[in-house]
């Protein structure tokens, strides 16, 4: 029973290029209700599937029809709603990969945020129009509601000059290309799971489609992977990770590539998928591997890209206390979690087999150098504490 304090309800919206998943809230001083949650995925597809569950984890309804778009997904969270005598939200909040230079804080949305984000659109192409369009289509759906921008570099606004400066001319630092980092919502949520227990030196593993290391120093970022786009740093689904940039002057010099053959190179052809040929998916992988050596050796490189960072954000941290694994891969493939910690033991890093096998945290065993754990991503709980917080601070 939510307690009588709690106010009323916000619904976060958080979009991926195929997927939309919501979730809807009370949120108060106390904290955060959940009173449901639910996804739509394959967007697009004839295939696309609707579901959502109650706070207690009941299924209310799953069920595969045509989502032909995002906007498709909102009229039926709309419907969902009001199907289950929910009231309406008092504020929407919104999943923003990329604000670019001037965006650099969770805000209000009116029109002068709007016509920044259209200005930061070359920073993230692929997913500031897609953020645009949902943003005003649940304005038009829901009129009276105020809507929240969340950014996910927003963690990151305060990285210091040696880990924010890229080393190119100084004209182009000008115009904001720089280190922006992202993921920072799954990264805020891990920060606010751990509580009191957050310890001085943290790495945060955010391993799913996309994929991130950060270095978190007494609860703020110091360092993390990815740099200008979320193409940058590991090896992912279908992004290359961190890149020779002799490799695209080769293409565009002697294979004659523009930049959207680029684009469509490093973020959908690359990565696991390029690498194996077989799937982005590493589910689909590890049942590949044992005929396929490729598919194999995706695997192996994705651990060993992932190590890597690990090592080198334990480097920027002057050791770690806290390993967090967090998202689809790091919070259900402990093969992969395996495989990453097995080159970590120079640094005292050592996993329970049968703990991590459950992700029954902590996942280190008794002698490790450090604490290993698994937790879950909260990026839409984190959406739902910002939009409260920025609704209520408008209200006065």
């Amino acid at each position: 029973m939510a307690s009588p304090e709690l106010r009323p309800p916000v619904l976060a919206l958080n979009s991926g290029s195929s997927s939309l998943k919501f979730g809807f809230y009370r949120a108060g001083s106390s904290g955060i209700e959940m009173l449901l949650s639910g996804a739509a995925e394959s967007i697009g597809e004839r295939t696309s599937t609707f579901h959502a569950k109650d706070a207690r984890g009941n299924t209310l309804l799953r069920e595969t029809a045509s989502v032909r778009s995002q906007q498709d997904a909102v009229i039926r969270i709309g419907a969902l709603l009001a199907d289950t005598k929910m009231p309406p939200p008092i504020a929407i909040g919104h999943r923003v990969v990329h604000g670019g230079p001037r965006l650099r804080q969770h805000c209000l949305i009116d029109h002068s945020v709007l016509r920044q984000l259209e200005a930061a659109t070359a920073f993230a192409p692929l997913h500031i129009p897609s953020a645009l369009s949902l943003i005003r289509f649940a304005t038009e759906h829901f009129p009276t509601v105020p809507q929240v921008a969340c950014f996910d570099t927003t963690f990151h606004n305060e990285l210091a000059d040696v880990a924010r400066v890229l080393p190119i001319a100084k004209e182009l630092q000008a115009e904001g290309i720089q280190r922006y980092g992202f993921h920072g919502l799954s990264c805020e949520s891990i920060v606010r799971q751990l509580g009191d227990g957050l310890p001085a030196r943290l790495v945060i593993a955010h391993l799913g489609n996309g994929a991130s290391v950060t270095a978190v120093k007494g609860g703020r970022s110091i360092d993390t992977s990815m740099g200008l786009t979320p193409a940058g740093g590991v090896i992912m689904g279908t992004r290359s990770g961190d890149l020779d940039p002799g490799v695209l002057v080769y293409l565009v010099r002697e294979k004659k590539f523009d930049a959207a053959m680029l684009e469509e190179l490093v973020d959908h052809r690359s990565g696991l998928l390029g690498i194996s040929a077989v799937s982005s998916d590493m589910r689909r992988l590890h049942e590949a591997a044992t005929s396929n050596g490729d598919a194999g050796l995706a695997i192996r490189m994705f651990c060993y890209s992932v190590r890597k960072q690990l090592a080198a954000m334990i480097a920027a941290l002057d050791g770690v206390d806290l390993i967090a694994f967090t998202g689809g891969i790091g919070e259900n493939d402990g093969e992969a979690r395996a495989e990453i910690c097995r080159g970590l033991t120079w640094c005292g890093i050592s996993l329970d087999e049968a703990r991590n096998r459950f992700a029954n945290n902590p996942i280190s065993d008794a002698a490790s150098g450090c604490r290993v754990v698994v937790l879950a991503s909260q990026e839409d709980e984190q959406i739902a504490h910002h939009t409260w917080a920025l609704f209520r601070q408008s209200r006065g």
